[in-house]
């Protein structure tokens, strides 16, 4: 699999609806410490099976960012069953995003 680009036509069938735990990217293409943080993602995906990774565009997805409540980026959410389980909010090392899930 992949890192999963995530908008309003997939968010019910990737994120809520997902058997699996999934680490969620609020990011935008213009913000530094999101583009640090993407390689650390795409590794932790395809390290885990276990989990879904996907990223949210702020710039694009506005509404899905607001129903969240991101207020800075990046923020990373953890969902598990349709709920958030766990947030993070600026760039983290990738021991840190793992103890998130």
């Amino acid at each position: 699999m992949s890192v999963i680009n995530v908008d309003q036509t997939n968010f019910q069938t990737e994120i809520l609806d997902s058997k699996k735990p999934v680490l969620l990217d609020f990011w935008a293409p213009w913000c530094a410490p999101c583009r640090m943080v993407a390689p650390i993602l795409e590794e932790i995906e395809a390290e885990r099976p276990d989990i879904k990774v996907g990223k949210i565009n702020v710039d694009e997805q506005s509404e899905l960012a607001g129903q969240f409540h991101v207020m800075s980026i990046p923020t990373l959410i953890v969902m598990e069953n349709g709920r958030v389980k766990n947030r993070a909010i600026g760039a983290q090392p990738k021991n840190q995003i793992l103890a998130l899930l």
